[in-house]
């Protein structure tokens, strides 16, 4: 597995190995999954967020204009349970997944 770690305004990819996130907030574990992975060129990544919104602000961050698209049209699960407030506070430990629109959806 391919991951990315997001520290601060800088990504590092790193093979598997996830460093310690930098920034407020609980540490959360996100799966990217088929359009999101393929933008982001991984599948898994771990942030420092609050919300839900602050988990997509990271992810956002120095993103490619195709990869926030696919973000902001992509639904999130948290502890594989759908979760379409983006206020939801999150938790340390938490896993949020990223699922992008299937099939064009």
């Amino acid at each position: 597995m391919t991951s990315i770690d997001i520290t601060g305004d800088s990504e590092r990819i790193s093979g598997g190995s996830t460093g310690d996130p930098v920034g407020p907030g609980p540490r959360i574990a996100v799966r990217l999954f088929a359009g999101a992975a393929a933008e982001f060129g991984a599948d898994a990544t771990t942030v420092q967020a609050a919300t839900v919104q602050d988990a997509v602000d990271a992810l956002l961050a120095g993103a490619s204009a195709e990869a926030a698209r696919v973000i902001d049209r992509s639904s999130f699960l948290i502890n594989a349970v759908a979760c379409p407030d983006r206020t939801r506070a999150l938790a340390d430990g938490d896993r949020m997944d990223v699922l992008p629109p299937f099939a064009g959806g």
